[in-house]
């Protein structure tokens, strides 16, 4: 609680209280993370505490995002501000799996064929980026043996755009899009080499530049009235719905591994947003459904080794 008092402070936290000096405070802020205000960097400084990590090393990043406020609209609904969110870097993963001392490297990306498509509404621009990039984790397992874990990410399913309203690709992922979607990659296959280790955050080079929020939704209204019917008695009170996000639940639709899997992402999701009404979001799945489904049904087709999930 006395660092959340500190970063919802608008004066300078007390350096004691986060145990750390000035002079490493004004790295952060004027070097590392400049722009930042003291209070995100207390933020930082909280985060890597936690995590037990020198915040000098740069592992996790302040990622501009749309956050939900307290203040509505006009309309009744709640106002979203973009706001810095601290979220964990490729640094940090390779960090993590380093510590665990079942780290045993990771291979050079590789990358499908080139694809040239274009862009954008009003002004066309043409943009070439490679299909896929393919990247494998080893990792030391029990008996000391090396198991490879494979991750295929899709530029398409993972690249952002400049805005919403505009799905020519932002400039780092069309100046780099080899590096950026190795990174994509590279974070997803240590995300499933060592799940106890890095935990299912998303970094922040899969993150940065995509209109990301969690939806938050209202409790339904209370009744006209106090009383109360013996049918409603007995019926038992609805498990609430946990908010969806429709880039993860797209993310989740890329990453399914079989068509059973992919077909119980897509039903949950799809029913969530037809319950919403939201008919653009339903869009969205469907099309990400049947593309991972084409993918799926094309990749080649043998035993699989349980350790590694490679198709043998």
């Amino acid at each position: 609680m006395a660092l959340a008092n500190q970063v919802m402070n608008k004066q300078v936290p007390a350096l004691a209280a986060i145990q750390t000096e000035e002079n490493t405070f004004r790295v952060l802020q004027e070097t590392l993370y400049p722009g930042s205000t003291d209070q995100e960097v207390a933020m930082i400084l909280g985060y890597c505490k936690a995590r037990r990590i020198d915040p000098i090393l740069k592992p996790v990043h302040l990622v501009p995002m749309s956050v939900k406020t307290d203040k509505k609209d006009r309309d009744g609904k709640f106002i979203y501000e973009r706001k810095n969110v601290i979220m964990p870097g490729i640094a940090l993963y390779r960090i993590d799996a380093s510590r665990s001392g079942q780290y045993a490297g990771v291979s050079e990306p590789e990358f499908g064929e080139e694809v040239t498509k274009e862009f954008g509404d009003k002004v066309k621009r043409k943009v070439t980026f490679p299909k896929w990039c393919k990247v494998t984790v080893k990792k030391i397992i029990a008996d000391g043996s090396i198991a490879e874990f494979t991750a295929k990410e899709f530029w398409l399913e993972n690249y952002a755009s400049k805005s919403k309203f505009d799905d020519t690709p932002n400039d780092m992922w069309e100046k780099r899009a080899y590096g950026q979607l190795a990174k994509c990659a590279e974070a997803q296959a240590l995300r499933k080499a060592f799940p106890d280790v890095v935990g299912n955050e998303y970094t922040k080079e899969e993150m940065e530049g995509k209109n990301y929020h969690h939806e938050v939704h209202e409790a339904p209204k209370a009744k006209s009235d106090n009383r109360t019917f013996e049918h409603e008695k007995s019926e038992p009170t609805p498990e609430p719905v946990a908010a969806h996000e429709i880039e993860k639940d797209l993310m989740d639709i890329s990453w399914s591994e079989t068509v059973e899997q992919l077909q119980e992402v897509y039903t949950v999701a799809y029913k969530y947003w037809m319950n919403l009404k939201n008919k653009a979001n339903m869009t969205k799945l469907v099309e990400a459904k049947d593309k991972r489904k084409a993918e799926i049904e094309s990749e080649p087709k043998g035993d699989v080794d349980p350790e590694t999930g490679e198709v043998k």
